[in-house]
């Protein structure tokens, strides 16, 4: 008998609950990768969904051990020479890995100075974050990630040396699994981002290698017609929309 196939994060994503996130995330990822420019860049995980599609960097490879991945290899142990590389996408990686510390330090190993890493990951400060925290179901896709609060994720990137320079919540509807109930907490995007805006179920934010003993000369992402699809500066002020998080 045919052993069942085992489920995976990439196969959430095409839930209708999967698919709603992925669509605010891909516009998220578009905006933060859009003027960053090198000659290599990396997406860790998720290979099935481009991340870096809109991109100029010429060298764009898919890495991890899921079906589409351009390079076979494990987040924490790359096969990537030291500061090689000028973009690295990390989408969903860290809370569904062992060993998330590790994943950082080698996304800092292979960045050149000033290069950039863009993470998105799930808010437990949400709605989302209480259906992990109460729901049942711990041993499913996306349950039984461990996810990590944005204010530890940017202790984590300070200790490697990064800077955040850009950040933003979204995806403020309750976690329903039909899409018809989704589409009925539409309204809930625009009141979340304005009245609870750290509340939203998912982020992503992007964050600057720093070197000392050298001049950053920070990138200015282009503005969107639909300014809401931008991602917002991210700023020490924890009462600001993108600072108060957890």
């Amino acid at each position: 008998m045919e052993a069942e196939k085992k489920s995976t994060l990439s196969d959430w994503f095409t839930t209708p609950a999967g698919e709603y996130v992925l669509r605010w995330e891909q516009g998220q990822f578009d905006s933060a990768v859009e003027d960053v420019f090198g000659f290599n860049a990396a997406q860790i995980g998720l290979p099935q969904f481009d991340l870096l599609r809109q991109n100029r960097i010429a060298l764009r490879t898919r890495i991890g051990q899921d079906p589409g991945s351009e390079l076979v290899a494990d987040g924490d142990a790359l096969p990537l020479a030291s500061g090689s590389i000028d973009l690295v996408a990390l989408p969903h990686v860290l809370e569904f890995s062992a060993h998330p510390h590790r994943i950082l330090r080698e996304a800092a190993r292979v960045l050149m100075p000033d290069g950039q890493i863009v993470i998105s990951g799930f808010n437990p400060l949400s709605l989302w974050g209480v259906k992990r925290a109460l729901g049942p179901r711990r041993n499913e896709y996306p349950w039984c990630g461990r996810f990590i609060g944005l204010l530890r994720l940017k202790d984590w990137l300070q200790l490697l040396g990064f800077e955040l320079n850009g950040g933003r919540f979204g995806r403020y509807a309750p976690p329903f699994s039909q899409m018809k109930w989704l589409e009925r907490s539409a309204f809930m995007e625009k009141a979340g981002d304005r009245w609870w805006p750290i509340a939203g179920g998912v982020y992503v934010v992007r964050a600057i290698k720093r070197t000392v003993g050298m001049r950053l000369v920070k990138p200015q992402w282009r503005g969107q017609a639909a300014s809401a699809k931008a991602l917002s500066p991210v700023t020490q002020n924890n009462h600001h929309r993108s600072g108060t998080d957890g």
